[in-house]
């Protein structure tokens, strides 16, 4: 195992939370305990990415976003990496291709807000994705109808799995995607910098 990847056995079932994390809030908790209870997750890892290609401006520095990450969330079974910078990945696809290889026998399963759902089509290799990894949505304020219409959604439409049968999520063979609906928490990264509460 590299130095500074997390620790992860076969059969273990891991959900990987990527983001920006610019700045972590309650929603990101709030859906990491939630994946942890419905998908039955032995483990959240928090890929804190060095920046978004969606995003032309760039994030607050790395270390920074990690240490309010540690400050926000202490949790045994959630882990805070900056796994993306170590391996020196930009995409997402790029990023699971080198955790399947470095993880042989570990179930993942990619968690998503159903704000990026909505988006995921312009994602790099988008497909090869959700062809390769089972994906959980989870529901965010506002997002959970244009979600389940949107064209990643529509296009995969058959492979969607429902919410009763979450817990067998990480056992499903890709791609497979269920969409959690229930309480949100209203924060978000841009109303916290917008509010001047994460200042660059």
């Amino acid at each position: 195992m590299m130095h500074g990847f997390p620790i992860a056995e076969p059969g273990l079932r891991v959900g990987l939370l990527g983001g920006s994390f610019d700045p972590p809030h309650s929603g990101h908790v709030h859906i990491t305990r939630w994946a942890l209870r419905r998908f039955d997750l032995d483990q959240v890892w928090w890929l804190v990415s060095p920046g978004n290609p969606l995003k032309a401006e760039g994030p607050a520095s790395l270390e920074r976003r990690m240490a309010a990450c540690h400050a926000i969330i202490d949790h045994p079974k959630v882990v805070i990496t900056d796994l993306e910078a170590r391996i020196g990945t930009r995409y997402t696809a790029q990023t699971l291709d080198r955790i399947f290889r470095h993880y042989p026998g570990t179930r993942f399963v990619w968690l998503m807000g159903a704000d990026n759902l909505v988006q995921f089509h312009k994602w790099d290799s988008w497909d090869w994705i959700m062809e390769n990894v089972p994906i959980g949505v989870l529901s965010r304020p506002g997002e959970q109808i244009r979600a389940g219409l949107s064209p990643a959604a529509r296009r995969y439409a058959r492979y969607r799995r429902d919410a009763r049968r979450a817990r067998g999520l990480p056992f499903a063979e890709a791609p497979a995607w269920t969409l959690l609906t229930g309480r949100m928490v209203q924060e978000s990264s841009t109303r916290i910098r917008d509010a001047g509460h994460w200042p660059r």
